[in-house]
């Protein structure tokens, strides 16, 4: 049977479609057929809805590569194709559509500023990093945002001439400022510190001291390593005296997607735009699906085992709406694992070790052993980590992020409530989860795309310290759980509860008392 199985593979897929089938590729198609006990006499024609499907794929290859021979599988298991009808989403499996992406198994994609695209690395990043890494990973944030402000309307000269073609932003480097003084420009880069501990905004092609004395902020929180835009005058000083300052536009997720849908940014396969329209019956219909988000769910408080048996109880008993995932984030301990005992204590609490770089990696088998023994679909990742459910994206981050953009703010907007909604610094404006400079939050320089948020993903928990909340920026849900054990003895556990059919989160909570 293996044989005329694999002959028949050979005939639709080799002899009719001419494409080349590596060894990986032909395994996967025998397991699908093998698996779903698909008879002979329809071997054929399984096989030529497959094979048509996977030449609709974004830039089919002749050699078929396994995301893609995969993807299109996918796509056949929806009922969605333009030669089938459209499946009851309510039959679809959807947990085979859901995966979790580990940042250090995230390709290496690059932004190529010349050709205004993104390039798939080759070699696999390294953690120690080649020198020139450390230069290129900053430049290509700042390209990506630039690419991103040169779409936009009112960065974008009109295509007729007229009177109003003077009227949009003119951006100007820093290299055009000489020789120019008295004059207003608007700059665009990253905020830094010269040698002599100066504030400065640094571009592609060069460095400007900034004079902050007449500075106005616009929304948001402004620290060293944030890319912005100043409106300001060049003075005689050679200094940027800076009369407003903003973070730049941010890009929706459809134009990225729209402009970008070929690349595969988490691995497994890009999605087209098309591709994704398809999931989304299926996401809507499937109303029940939710993901559970927790945070700081320290293990060794007296409460803490007690709230959660209550709440998977809870769950277990509403059969019918149980959520599919549950994330919980640390810290797993309220106190630090160094000192006598340290080790053999977190082997059960299974807190991680200190690391100040990002992104960081997955709890060791040291700890996590245990527990992989007894529930063997539980994964461990890195922080951050993203979670793919059909065409969505869901970055999921643990920092006490809003604590180390307020400790090292360069420019904050004045305003006569002092209890200004603060969740506005956005990351997405800037287009990464960690907008800090180096001394504060040292960043792997290979792996810095996996902090990257472009294209914009569907939504984003931000676990963080800072209060919870529900925010929606520009079509991503972001949302902050709150933490899980309260900081006295009594009161309530709370998380967060994300569904993918509505793209929002709702808070929820117990009380022992």
């Amino acid at each position: 049977m293996a044989n005329s199985l694999r002959a028949a593979i050979v005939k639709v897929f080799s002899t009719k479609y001419s494409l080349t089938l590596p060894a990986p590729a032909m395994a996967y198609i025998e397991q699908v057929l093998i698996e779903n006990e698909i008879e002979q006499d329809e071997w054929n024609t399984g096989l030529e809805f497959w094979a048509r499907e996977y030449l609709k794929g974004e830039d089919p290859s002749p050699l078929v590569s396994l995301p893609a021979l995969k993807r299109a599988y996918e796509i056949l298991q929806l009922g969605a194709t333009d030669d089938t009808q459209v499946a009851d989403p309510s039959e679809i499996n959807v947990e085979a559509h859901f995966s979790v992406v580990d940042s250090f198994d995230m390709p290496a994609v690059h932004f190529d500023a010349v050709r205004s695209g993104f390039t798939t690395s080759k070699t696999k990043p390294s953690e120690a990093g080649q020198a020139a890494s450390r230069a290129s990973y900053l430049r290509e944030r700042w390209s990506i945002i630039k690419e991103i402000l040169s779409r936009h309307e009112n960065f974008t000269p009109p295509a007729l001439g007229g009177h109003d073609r003077s009227n949009y932003y003119k951006l100007t480097s820093t290299r055009n400022l000489l020789g120019r003084a008295g004059q207003l420009f608007l700059l665009f880069g990253m905020l830094s510190r010269n040698p002599e501990g100066q504030l400065c905004l640094e571009d592609g092609e060069g460095r400007v001291v900034l004079d902050m004395a007449d500075a106005m902020a616009g929304e948001g929180l402004f620290t060293e390593g944030c890319m912005v835009l100043t409106e300001g005058e060049y003075t005689i000083d050679e200094t940027f005296r800076v009369l407003e300052m903003g973070h730049p536009p941010s890009e929706q997720r459809e134009v990225a997607r729209g402009l970008h849908g070929h690349v595969d940014f988490l691995g497994g396969g890009a999605v087209s735009l098309k591709e994704e329209a398809k999931y989304t019956p299926t996401v809507l219909a499937n109303t029940q699906v939710s993901f559970v988000v927790l945070s700081d769910v320290w293990l060794d408080h007296p409460r803490t085992l007690v709230a959660l048996r209550r709440m998977f109880e809870g769950y277990a008993e509403a059969v019918e709406y149980r959520p599919m995932v549950f994330v919980l984030c640390g810290n797993f301990c309220q106190r630090g694992w160094e000192g006598e005992g340290g080790m053999k204590r977190y082997i059960r609490p299974l807190d991680p070790w200190s690391s100040s770089t990002l992104p960081r990696p997955a709890l060791p088998s040291t700890f996590s052993g245990r527990l992989m023994q007894r529930i063997p679909k539980a994964r461990f990742v890195s922080n951050p980590c993203r979670l793919r459910y059909f065409g969505q994206e869901i970055v999921i981050y643990r920092e006490d992020l809003m604590g180390r953009l307020l400790r090292n703010l360069v420019l904050v907007k004045k305003t006569a409530d002092e209890g200004a909604d603060m969740k506005r610094y956005t990351v997405l404006d800037q287009a990464h989860l960690s907008p800090l400079p180096q001394s504060v939050r040292p960043t792997l320089w290979e792996y810095d795309h996996a902090l990257r948020l472009y294209p914009m993903p569907t939504a984003i928990a931000l676990a963080d310290k800072y209060e919870r909340y529900e925010i929606s920026y520009e079509g991503c849900h972001v949302f902050n759980p709150g933490r899980f054990v309260s900081a006295g003895t009594g009161g309530e556990f709370e998380w967060s509860m994300y569904y993918p059919a509505t793209g929002r989160s709702e808070r929820s909570a117990l009380s022992l008392d």
